[in-house]
């Protein structure tokens, strides 16, 4: 899973290096000023994703199949007709969302021309979030994997063939992203097709309202709380771009960064979500103890080396991506102060994915909205006066914010149920 999720923010950070070289700091503020959106809607889909999964992965570890099977068609059926309405209201309300932003005219035409054909092909990156998802939750974190690996080659190839080739500009960016996420899905389609145990037929798709009532009280949560924080994300993007073009850019790379350093502990959470849900549906709470204090090592181990380089070596990563000084030098204020804080965002991975693990959605929707709050207030309170570094103590604030809610969730959670299970288990051997 480490290397499946590191190798996709490999190739989303080599398109923004192609991006750069290939066309300039402007293109690169418009391919990164529609990070955010892009958030706001594939995160929606990615969280309904993972809350899906831990069903399944509840009925896995019960070795209830027919659940599973059960499950499995309701996602199928909810995923399809999510993909639809997601993709409409991308596509027909990526102006209006650009102006509220806060978009310059400089860039507008480039955003447009970048989210129309990106959020045109959502199919691609649903489906194999979908995809992955259920075969994690399967146990089965090879394929997608694979899946990456192979794509991620195509993306790079496709990306510097339209812009170095064609002089496509960041349409081409698009399209090899779109393209590459449809093969990693196929992979992933190919996979579940040949597991025998959720082999489903006809009569498995049925209109079953409680079921998807119950998959979604289980997603919607996650769903809100990748929103919720997009949005807050979204405000921050619209206080860099009224600044300047040069803001924009900065930002769009920063967060690269970020995305990428944070990735190790973000997979370390994924993996304790699907480990959770498994052993949750088992009844093994020593081992989500366990599973937790791994995760937590590995959290620890990501920051001290990504939160270092951070630090110490800002200067070469603004100059690694960005040409122009006024970009290099807004960089160089962010990168030392989100380093230093890098261990909290790390730690908030992992104690929430474990509190969603064990059925528990709501929480971390709730930590979402203090994510949200958190990163609005400081950038409201201090943009003005102390400038770009402002948006690092945003994303520091943000994290600390939600983290403490998670932390306190997960053991007064954790604590209950094991007190449940024992008196359970007392009963039964009684």
């Amino acid at each position: 899973m480490l290397f499946t999720s590191m190798l996709q923010q490999l190739y989303n950070f080599a398109d923004t290096f192609i991006v750069s070289r290939g066309l300039g700091d402007d293109c690169v503020a418009a391919v990164g000023n529609m990070g955010s959106l892009f958030f706001l809607i594939v995160g929606f889909s990615l969280g309904l994703s993972n809350g899906f999964g831990i069903l399944i992965a509840q009925s896995y570890g019960a070795k209830n199949y027919k659940l599973l099977k059960q499950n499995l068609a309701a996602v199928i059926q909810l995923s399809c007709v999510i993909t639809v309405v997601l993709t409409t209201l991308s596509v027909v309300f990526l102006p209006n969302a650009l102006l509220v932003m806060n978009t310059d005219a400089k860039i507008m035409n480039d955003c447009l021309k970048y989210g129309y054909i990106v959020f045109g092909g959502l199919v691609a990156t649903i489906l194999y979030n979908v995809a992955s998802c259920v075969l994690r939750s399967l146990g089965d974190s090879k394929t997608p994997f694979i899946a990456i690996i192979i794509s991620s080659v195509f993306n790079l190839a496709m990306d510097a063939f339209f812009i170095f080739v064609l002089h496509t500009g960041v349409e081409g960016a698009a399209i090899a992203t779109v393209a590459s996420q449809l093969i990693s899905a196929f992979i992933c389609i190919y996979k579940l097709k040949g597991i025998e145990i959720i082999k489903l037929h006809k009569s498995d798709f049925i209109f079953d309202l409680p079921r998807y009532g119950q998959l979604l009280k289980n997603g919607l949560p996650m769903a809100f709380m990748n929103s919720i924080t997009a949005i807050g994300c979204m405000v921050v993007q619209a206080f860099v771009n009224v600044q300047s073009v040069a803001y924009t850019s900065a930002y769009a790379v920063c967060c690269r960064y970020i995305n990428l350093f944070m990735n190790p502990a973000c997979t370390a959470g994924s993996a304790m979500s699907a480990y959770t849900g498994q052993n949750y549906g088992a009844g093994r709470f020593d081992r989500i103890r366990e599973g937790l204090r791994v995760c937590l090592f590995i959290a620890l181990v990501t920051y001290v080396i990504f939160g270092s380089i951070m630090v110490f070596g800002y200067h070469q990563l603004a100059t690694f991506m960005l040409k122009g000084d006024d970009t290099v030098a807004l960089a160089e204020e962010y990168f030392p102060v989100a380093g230093a804080m890098l261990i909290m965002v790390d730690f908030l991975f992992v104690y929430r994915n474990a509190v969603q693990g064990m059925g528990y959605p709501f929480i971390p929707m709730l930590s979402g909205v203090a994510e949200m709050v958190m990163r609005i207030t400081i950038i409201v309170l201090f943009m003005d006066r102390i400038g770009f570094q402002a948006t690092a103590f945003a994303e520091a604030s943000a994290w600390t914010g939600a983290l403490i809610v998670n932390i306190v969730a997960y053991y007064l959670i954790y604590r209950r149920k094991v007190k449940k299970f024992a008196i359970k288990d007392v009963r039964v051997t009684t």
